[in-house]
């Protein structure tokens, strides 16, 4: 897409591409859930959620603006996945904060402006955002590996067992995968699942259970905004040291903090369809307050 450009505190800000921040959609690198998304970055969890602009300004310097129009940069993303062109121009009074550095890899650069480089941090008044190390394995590449399987799910469930597969969740008994050759990453966030497509087949891990216990839990006690959603088509729940990519109606697959590099698939078997089903609903519905039951 073409760089757009709009003034912000009187200097011009080259808009290179943008992201959602709302509570059915967030970058999954920024937190477990929408507020503590926000609270990365310091914003308050608005109902309304914004938009994250990442930009360069004249020098080159990396700048991430945050807007309370989250309905004009939900307009722009449609338009760029479309290849048609939007002038992303958020008005100045709809600006929230203006933070330096990036918090996700980007990929797009500007035409005729100098090389990006962050901020000074005593002239911008805080550490700039920087995307999570792929060399290292935490909670933010365990989400960014997550996001990256709902992109690509039918790449990852065609390296596992067929739909005859019936393994119990419960039981411990996770197909393996037959890995085939993959792609060099290209992005932060392939070499960030990098490894984890490797480690393939994955044994069973008591994690797996502890995650899915949790998960149901959030049946009974309604989790934080975003902590259950949909992304890419598939259903996404994470918590503490866990997350769970999967399709309502197929299998699922979990990513651990402390299981670097894996990714754990589970089985359809007898249980895990009424619990993506309940989860279905709460993403569905996240602003309720009552909690969904399996029945």
């Amino acid at each position: 897409m073409a760089a757009a450009e709009f003034a912000e505190d009187g200097d011009a800000l080259f808009v290179l591409t943008a992201a959602m921040l709302t509570p059915e959609r967030f970058p999954g690198v920024l937190g477990d859930d929408y507020p503590a998304a926000c609270a990365g970055l310091g914003l308050a969890p608005l109902d309304a959620g914004y938009g994250l602009v990442f930009g360069q300004d004249g020098t080159g310097a990396r700048w991430t603006v945050a807007s309370t129009d989250a309905a004009m940069v939900a307009c722009a993303l449609a338009a760029w996945d479309c290849g048609l062109e939007y002038d992303l121009s958020p008005e100045e009074v709809s600006i929230a904060a203006s933070l330096p550095g990036w918090p996700v890899p980007v990929a797009v650069a500007a035409p005729g402006v100098p090389e990006p480089y962050d901020p000074d941090e005593a002239a911008a008044g805080r550490p700039p955002l920087t995307p999570p190390d792929s060399s290292v394995w935490g909670a933010a590449q365990r989400r960014l590996g997550a996001d990256e399987i709902a992109v690509h799910w039918r790449d990852w469930r065609d390296q596992v067992a067929g739909p005859e597969d019936t393994a119990d969740p419960r039981t411990g008994s996770e197909p393996g995968p037959e890995p085939g050759p993959e792609p060099g990453p290209d992005s932060a966030a392939d070499a960030a699942t990098d490894s984890a497509r490797s480690a393939a087949p994955a044994p069973s891990h008591p994690g797996v259970r502890r995650a899915l216990a949790a998960a149901e839990g959030y049946l009974r006690q309604v989790p934080p905004a975003g902590r259950v959603r949909t992304a890419h088509g598939a259903l996404r729940a994470d918590g503490p040291g866990w997350s769970l990519v999967a399709r309502i109606d197929d299998m699922a697959f979990v990513l651990l903090d402390e299981a670097p590099g894996e990714v754990l698939p589970v089985g359809r078997g007898p249980s895990l369809p009424p619990l993506l089903e309940a989860l279905g609903r709460l993403a569905a519905a996240p602003a309720r307050t009552t909690a969904v039951t399996t029945s």
